[in-house]
């Protein structure tokens, strides 16, 4: 579906009234998307986790410290091996919080800790929630001076629906967790529409001009190189740090993701729409990787352990 998006975007742009419209809708649907993942996150599961300190250190120190040393690292790449649009959207690529529905799946095929997977995730969003503008304001300025933090943004779009939703959730989550189907209907519907808008701003902006099939196949290639590197490095982090199987299991799961989920509705709030798109590209094509990656590595790990 976003896939679908992207491409309606790039042959059909919204125009006119239907641009106008979208401007609107965009905003709403991303008040809407924060305030369920408050709404629906049980903040007791993220107490009965931090029991197991160890594992859940290594995975915020993967998301928020190896992560981005690695983005940074990518910068040093010359613009003619990867354009400077597309080294910021690495740069904020590295700077998310990791999936929590992916991470969960393939732990669980993997036999690992699908209790500390579920707590380490969910922790690593909600700590995103505030840390991820944080480092774009810190990071992302200076090494591109491109990045345009909106504080007033963040906190009426990000922050303020989120704690509102946490504030409720003791009524309305338990509903909301067992109508799954409902919020994902709302999670995708809310993904896409800001998956159009966006790529559909940018093309009327001419904001493409400078990607070209070349420029995509390096930033594969780049994001390969990212992916297989953090596998690597929380694999062989896990087992020295003396970590269980099954929690390197779900710190490998955990530890080398980045969530598209929260990712598309914080550029769209973060970032000028012209360089949304741009920065975007990155973590779309990094989110199709590690799903068919771990896919393959998830069902290795599970015949291994049997």
């Amino acid at each position: 579906m976003i896939l679908s998006a992207l491409v309606l975007g790039l042959v059909l742009p919204a125009r006119g009234t239907v641009a106008d419209v979208l401007d609107v809708a965009r905003p709403a649907a991303i008040v809407v998307l924060f305030f369920l993942y408050g709404a629906r996150m049980a903040t007791g599961e993220v107490w009965a986790g931090l029991r197991s300190w160890r594992l859940q250190g290594s995975m915020l120190a993967a998301t928020y410290v190896a992560f981005p040393v690695l983005g940074l690292l990518v910068q040093l790449l010359p613009d003619a091996v990867v354009s400077a649009e597309l080294k910021t959207g690495l740069l904020y690529l590295s700077l998310l919080p990791s999936t929590v529905q992916a991470s969960v799946v393939f732990t669980s095929v993997a036999r690992g800790n699908v209790a500390g997977a579920i707590t380490g995730a969910t922790i690593s969003n909600v700590v995103g929630i505030v840390l991820t503008p944080l480092l774009v304001g810190v990071l992302m300025v200076r090494t591109s001076g491109q990045a345009g933090g909106n504080l007033g943004g963040i906190l009426l779009q990000l922050l303020l629906p989120f704690a509102a939703g946490q504030l409720v959730q003791r009524w309305i989550g338990p509903w909301l967790r067992a109508h799954a189907h409902l919020t994902r209907i709302t999670d995708r519907g809310a993904l896409v529409l800001i998956a159009y808008t966006s790529v559909s701003e940018a093309t009327v902006s001419g904001a493409w001009a400078h990607v070209t099939w070349v420029a995509l196949v390096a930033l594969l290639v780049v994001c390969a190189a990212m992916l297989a590197t953090m596998l690597a490095l929380t694999w062989s982090g896990g087992a020295r740090l003396g970590l269980p199987r099954g929690d390197r299991i779900a710190l490998l799961m955990c530890g080398s993701k980045k969530s598209l989920a929260t990712g598309l509705p914080m550029a769209a709030v973060l970032f000028t729409p012209a360089l949304a798109a741009s920065v975007a590209l990155p973590v779309i094509v990094f989110h199709q990787l590690q799903l068919a990656t771990c896919a393959v590595i998830a069902r290795r790990l599970a015949a291994q352990g049997e």
